[in-house]
C-alpha cells in the first residue's frame, strides 16, 4: 500500500493529551531513567506525572505481539523519500503507552492481533509475521477497505481500522511525522521591508 493513499480513508479517534505527549518522545537508553525522560512535565500536575511515570514502566503487549504491531505499523506507514518510518518514529511504544493509558483499548488491539494470526494460520499455516510479503498483503487487503471487505471480515477490519488509526497518530504527533508535514509551530514574523514591486509602483524605488 502507498504511504499517502493508505492515509486517505482515515479517521483519526480521540486520544487523550497525555498519550499524544508520550508518544512525542523518544525511550532513552537508561531504563533507570526512563520514565523521568519520557515524561513532559512542563505545563502538568503532579499526579498526571506520576500516573505517566507508572504507566510507562508498565508492559502489556509481549514480545510476538509487539512484533507484529511493529511491522503492521511499518505496512501502513513505511520509509519513505520524505521521511522514516513508523517503526522509526516508534509508533508500537505509542500504542503500547496508549492502551496503559486507554484500557478500553486492550481488548480490541490484543483480540485483533489474534484475529490475524488466526486468519494467517488458516490460510497460511503460519502466523502474521511468519508469513512472506506477498501473503501478508492479501491478508490486509481483505480487511484495509471496509466498502469491499466481506461480512466474515468484518472482526478483522475494525482491528485494521484501530491500528490505522494508531498508527497515524503516533507517527504525526512524533518528531519524525512533524517534520513529514512540513509544520514549523509557531515563529516571529522577519521584516525585510516593502517588496521592490511595491516600491516600483509609487515611485519610491530609489528612496
Amino acid at each position: 500500500m502507498n504511504r499517502r493513499d493508505s492515509l486517505k480513508a482515515i479517521g483519526l479517534g480521540a486520544v487523550s493529551a497525555t498519550a499524544l505527549i508520550a508518544g512525542c518522545t523518544t525511550e532513552p537508553k537508561d531504563k533507570t531513567t526512563a520514565s523521568d525522560a519520557a515524561v513532559a512535565t512542563t505545563g502538568r500536575q503532579d499526579f498526571e506525572i506520576a500516573r505517566d511515570k507508572s504507566l510507562i514502566q508498565e508492559t502489556f503487549f509481549d514480545a510476538h505481539e509487539t512484533a507484529t504491531i511493529t511491522l503492521l505499523a511499518d505496512i501502513i506507514i513505511p520509509k519513505d523519500e520524505h521521511s522514516g518510518s513508523a517503526s522509526d518514529a516508534k509508533v508500537a511504544d505509542f500504542i503500547e503507552f496508549i492502551v496503559k493509558d486507554e484500557p478500553e483499548h486492550q481488548l480490541p488491539m490484543r483480540g485483533g492481533l489474534k484475529w490475524l494470526d488466526v486468519e494467517s494460520l488458516n490460510r497460511y499455516d503460519k502466523d502474521f509475521i511468519g508469513c512472506n510479503a506477498q501473503q501478508q498483503k492479501q491478508i490486509l487487503e481483505d480487511i484495509a477497505y471496509p466498502m469491499q471487505a466481506k461480512p466474515r471480515m468484518q472482526a478483522g477490519v475494525a482491528f485494521f481500522n484501530k491500528m490505522r488509526d494508531l498508527t497515524a497518530i503516533g507517527f504525526f504527533t512524533s518528531k519524525i511525522g512533524i517534520a513529514d508535514l512540513g509544520y514549523k509551530g509557531n515563529a516571529p514574523g522577519k521584516w525585510e521591508g516593502v517588496p521592490l514591486d511595491v516600491l516600483k509602483q509609487y515611485g519610491l524605488e530609489d528612496v
